[in-house]
């Protein structure tokens, strides 16, 4: 019995042009309407991600800068975790480096991050990871940008501290992700489930894999489990 979704957003409720698909947000709105909490997953700031709550119509709960930062509610405290300042050097050094090139990096949204810091995938990530190897930072290419986070912070421990602070635990969620970042919440979740554009990597860990792919496999994946859902809805109304 499930008690609760975490889905990533790009790549597994969207197409592939990043546009919503538009049977993910139907599909989440009705589990909504049944009672199932909601949580939304991003390397996207906490700005943006209350605002996708608000227009897909979700309770408000999300994990943002791939675990980085959380919130229950839209009125609950926003917990940020890791040390942002290790994240700042580790890119002042990246920034400095090409620099030397004549490159400039492109920063998403630096003024309303708090925990990690991201660029656009304009240089290769192999040569990020080998300019820090010797700075305390994780570099992850979620292939949509490339993420500077503290180490131990991942989606996968924002979905422990988030389900504890909803008086869950992470087998009552089951979580839908397509990259690299998502591997470690679908392994804690109850039920991991994954998109057919998936990374191999996370086809591996993952408990089914959708025919289809994006905001469509999303749709087919929810549908094979809401029987779980619906074990849930019954059971509170005995």
């Amino acid at each position: 019995m499930l008690k609760a979704l975490l889905t990533d957003i790009d790549g597994t409720i969207t197409d592939s042009s990043r546009r919503l698909n538009t049977g993910a947000i139907t599909t989440i709105r009705s589990l909504v309407e049944e009672g199932v909490e909601v949580v939304l997953a991003s390397g996207n700031t906490s700005c943006f991600m209350d605002a996708l709550c608000k227009m897909v119509g979700t309770q408000g709960t999300f994990i943002a800068e791939n675990g980085g930062v959380f919130r229950v509610g839209y009125t609950g405290t926003l917990h940020i975790k890791g040390d942002q300042s290790i994240c700042r050097k580790a890119l002042e050094d990246v920034q400095a480096y090409y620099r030397v090139q004549g490159k400039e990096l492109v920063l998403f949204s630096p003024t309303y991050r708090f925990a990690d810091l991201a660029f656009a995938r304009t240089v290769p990530v192999d040569e990020v990871k080998k300019i820090l190897r010797d700075h305390p930072v994780n570099v992850l290419d979620t292939g949509y940008a490339i993420h500077l986070q503290s180490p131990g912070i991942d989606k996968g421990t924002a979905l422990e501290a988030l389900a504890q602070e909803m008086n869950m635990v992470p087998s009552d969620f089951l979580a839908i992700g397509d990259s690299l970042n998502d591997i470690q919440m679908l392994m804690k979740a109850g039920i991991g489930v994954t998109v057919a554009n998936a990374h191999p990597d996370i086809k591996a860990v993952a408990e089914f894999v959708a025919e289809k792919e994006y905001g469509n496999g999303f749709v087919e994946a929810i549908a094979k489990y809401s029987s779980y859902f619906r074990a849930r809805k019954r059971s509170t109304t005995i």
